[in-house]
């Protein structure tokens, strides 16, 4: 009941941010919202989330194992893509962003809300792990030759994240205590974030017109997200041995709906946005129904 309890005020952020967009329309700007989040808040998090637990071998091997599946599954997308789909970009959508999923906005909450603050420091790795596929692969997909590899990898390098993910684990790493009243500065930010970013979330969603959704290419994307990543996320977990804390925590993050940077993406390089929209909001709203199924599975694991 506490769980469920939990998940409910996570979306209930969602639908402020919502709300906030339907009233206020052109007077909230998302982009600014984005920004504080990116630039200034999400590394407080990420610094926060990744000293909370003791660097282990484990810890290490998440991201790892979470690149992995996504790999595997990426191959199987491109494959599959040449038979079920025939416009170029759609391929491209479904390749990319059925592998994107929203592991900042959404999982880092949603773990909190279900497994406690411990997962922070993996929801945070595995989170890093998903922006380098972000501005690699998932560039390649969405601009098709339109981009030059350099400057999607200096993308990646200007993410404040990544050096505070970096400064975090050695930080650890060394043993280093954090003071009190930091951490709880650190924690403030930390929560500060999470609520940003669900709102955030919901502004986005606020944009979409359910009527014009094409149900049946959404449905091709959420059947990879949905169906076949946690399937080869627990034929990986079983092969890697990893713990049962660790394996829900993978799971979850394997599962959350599509990530709002498949809309930016699409949009810079002309990839259809409006279809990746629409695709967000499908696998959101499945993901919804579908939590239930996923917290049986996680407590099946976990016992």
């Amino acid at each position: 009941m506490e769980a469920l309890i939990s998940i409910a005020m996570v979306y209930v952020f969602i639908v402020l941010g919502f709300i906030a967009k339907k009233i206020f329309q052109r007077q909230i700007n998302e982009q600014t919202l984005i920004l504080i989040s990116l630039y200034f808040l999400q590394p407080i998090l990420t610094f926060w989330g990744l000293t909370r637990t003791p660097i282990n071998q484990e810890l290490l091997l998440v991201p790892f194992v979470y690149l992995l599946i996504v790999g595997i599954v990426l191959l199987f997308s491109i494959i599959a893509s040449q038979y079920i789909l025939k416009d170029p970009k759609e391929r491209s959508i479904f390749i990319a962003a059925s592998l994107i999923g929203n592991t900042g906005n959404l999982g880092i909450p949603l773990g909190i809300a279900l497994f406690g603050e411990q997962s922070v420091a993996y929801t945070s790795i595995i989170n890093i792990a998903n922006v380098f596929f972000i501005y690699t692969i998932g560039v390649f997909f969405y601009a098709k030759g339109e981009f030059s590899i350099k400057q999607s990898l200096m993308q990646i390098v200007k993410i404040p994240i990544l050096w505070f993910a970096i400064f975090a684990i050695a930080f650890n790493a060394v043993g280093i205590a954090i003071n009190p009243s930091i951490d709880k500065f650190l924690e403030m930010g930390a929560y500060a974030t999470i609520v940003t970013q669900l709102m955030i979330f919901g502004i986005y969603l606020a944009d979409i017109k359910i009527r014009t959704i094409d149900y049946g290419f959404c449905t091709k994307i959420t059947a990879v997200k949905h169906f076949i990543l946690p399937v080869v996320g627990l034929a990986a977990i079983w092969l890697f041995k990893l713990n049962p804390h660790v394996s829900v925590i993978l799971l979850l993050e394997l599962s959350v709906p599509l990530a709002v940077n498949n809309v930016n993406m699409a949009a810079l390089y002309k990839c259809n946005p409006t279809k990746t929209t629409e695709a967000i909001l499908f696998t959101t709203m499945f993901f919804i129904f579908a939590i239930y199924f996923y917290m049986q599975l996680f407590e099946y694991i976990l016992n």
